[in-house]
């Protein structure tokens, strides 16, 4: 995932002011030269780097900052503010038209990603707001570009204009327009060709599109993966076409993250979509402040629930609950959420998502494989249907049965047992609203700020069960 190294850079810069019981503005000056490099390194523009180290200096450096009773506390939040405001301050959306439809461009060069996030953003508009868009396939130079964007448009459902490639990009996205006005499409998404650099016939094109469909949104595509080049692309486009907003793609690789953090300051466009993934429900809404938060390790509580509340249902989450709390969570209800949370993306990435998980010794390394995922199936799919909703039948002659036709030993069978009962009892002490459980301590923290976080759960969850109350 991207910003990991500098995460950890970041943790480790203010960790050693955390240590400290009166930091010195020496000790601030040390932060400060850490936290440059690791921004450097991250591939930070330089000029934003000097902003942003200056802004956190001056405000770190303040009496009441040094002489309160907890200063590093105090310049993390700093730091954090002057993150949030680098990256730019407010989620902003889509800006829509008062009248159908929407029209929105997507620019970029060639390999950005442009048509597959017009997939995505097609696949959202239809979930969240129960759209009904059009993409243009505008891309008539690059091979197998109009094919990749129909293909898109079955998967979806969404219908996909395009004249072949013989047509001028300026005709087709004219009798486009004209079919979204016909069929009373509420949103329009142009998909346009790139280059493999900036240069005067592509800014040409693009110009005469902008001038014939007056957009209300020209979205410039980056891949994060190219760094500052990213940024240096984003200035052109931007100064050319005058973009209104950014989509970072391939956010999820390996990739320093600094392009995100320099194109907001260096363009002035906000950043407004992240692709995280191949997946066509990969496609994040950017917030500033929750990925401050992230970068920093601080979690992002929010972003987590809105993944669990797009991939969970409802009544099944209730009948989990009902399970959970009965103590009859099975092996059935185990493959059932396991199966969900994956849809949600790599484990790994959903802890680092829990305040305080990043701090955990060991959480860098943690990874979860595939197969190991696969082999735990197999060890289910291995048990009867009286086994599987039964666990307490599952004997030694069992297991060993088990562990012949899941293709595993009978230790890896027992230590999968014994995980998912251990599992059973923590989810059942959670559901009762006991939260002082194993692991409770990493994820909330110890002392008065562990009180705190385990008090507030146990709010959430007496309120939860005040509103099913209600409803019954």
């Amino acid at each position: 995932m991207a910003f990991e190294s500098l995460t950890e850079r970041l943790q480790q810069a203010m960790s050693k002011l955390r240590k400290k019981g009166k930091v010195t503005e020496a000790d601030v000056k040390e932060m400060m030269r850490e936290i440059r490099l690791a921004l450097l390194e991250a591939d930070v523009n330089l000029q934003v780097v000097k902003e942003f180290t200056k802004n956190v200096r001056e405000r770190a450096v303040g009496a009441e900052v040094l002489d309160s009773l907890s200063p590093a506390q105090q310049i993390v939040k700093i730091v954090n503010e002057e993150l949030t405001t680098t990256l730019g301050s407010e989620t902003v959306g889509i800006e829509k038209s008062p009248k159908i439809p929407t029209i929105i461009m997507m620019v970029g060069l060639q390999g950005a990603g442009k048509t597959t996030f017009a997939g995505k953003l097609a696949n959202r508009l239809k979930k969240t707001e129960n759209a009904r868009p059009l993409m243009i396939a505008g891309d008539v130079y690059r091979p197998a570009a109009i094919d990749q964007l129909k293909v898109l448009g079955q998967q979806l459902d969404v219908p996909v204009f395009d004249m072949g490639t013989t047509v001028s990009p300026v005709e087709i996205v004219r009798q486009g327009l004209a079919v979204a006005a016909e069929k009373k499409n509420d949103y329009v998404l142009i998909d346009t060709a790139g280059r493999l650099h900036v240069d005067e016939a592509l800014m040409e094109e693009l110009k005469q599109i902008k001038e014939l469909a007056q957009p209300n949104e020209i979205l410039l595509v980056v891949d994060a993966m190219t760094g500052q080049d990213a940024v240096t692309v984003a200035d052109s486009f931007n100064q050319q076409l005058g973009i209104t907003g950014v989509v970072i793609t391939k956010l999820d690789g390996d990739t320093r993250g600094g392009a995100a953090l320099s194109i907001r300051s260096v363009t002035g466009a906000p950043i407004k979509f992240t692709g995280t993934g191949e997946k066509l429900t990969d496609l994040e809404i950017f917030h500033p402040d929750r990925m401050a938060s992230r970068i920093l390790g601080m979690g992002d509580m929010l972003t987590l629930i809105e993944k669990a509340q797009q991939d969970y249902d409802e009544k099944k989450a209730e009948e989990l609950a009902k399970k959970m709390k009965e103590n009859s969570f099975d092996f059935n209800d185990f493959i059932e959420q396991l199966d969900q949370v994956m849809s949600m993306g790599p484990l790994e990435d959903l802890m680092k998502m829990i305040p305080g998980m990043s701090q955990v010794p060991g959480m860098d390394n943690f990874k979860v494989d595939p197969k190991d995922i696969a082999r735990k199936k197999a060890i289910v799919f291995s048990m009867t249907p009286e086994e599987r909703e039964n666990p307490d039948l599952l004997n030694p002659s069992r297991r060993r049965r088990i562990a012949a036709g899941s293709g595993n030993n009978v230790v890896e069978v027992n230590r999968m047992i014994k995980q998912f009962k251990e599992a059973r009892t923590m989810m059942q002490k959670m559901s009762n609203g006991n939260f002082n459980v194993p692991g409770m301590d990493q994820m909330f923290g110890t002392g008065i700020k562990g009180k705190l976080g385990k008090m507030a759960m146990n709010r959430m969850v007496k309120k939860n069960k005040k509103k099913k109350k209600k409803r019954k």
